[in-house]
């Protein structure tokens, strides 16, 4: 016996057959898949982003506490590091 979805109150009467498992959904149902958006899933095996496709992270903002002037130190005036 074959069986049928149940498309009413459905704005759309289509089904999809859905990529990953070959089940019948109506195609109002189906959603985007996040890691690849040409692929459509069912609600409930959407998955999450996968970090690896998410943009790198920035440089660490490394400076050094103390560093020595670009300006050359004259003779005789000893060098005082500016106090936080």
């Amino acid at each position: 016996m074959p069986l049928f979805l149940d498309t009413s109150g459905n704005s759309s009467l289509a089904y999809a057959i859905r990529a990953r498992c070959s089940r019948k959904f109506p195609i109002g149902e189906l959603r985007s898949d996040p890691n690849s958006p040409g692929l459509m899933c069912c609600p409930e095996d959407i998955d999450q982003y996968d970090p690896w496709r998410l943009a790198a992270r920035g440089p660490d903002q490394i400076a050094l506490r103390f560093a020595r002037p670009d300006t050359p130190l004259s003779p005789g005036t000893p060098y005082v590091p500016p106090t936080s």
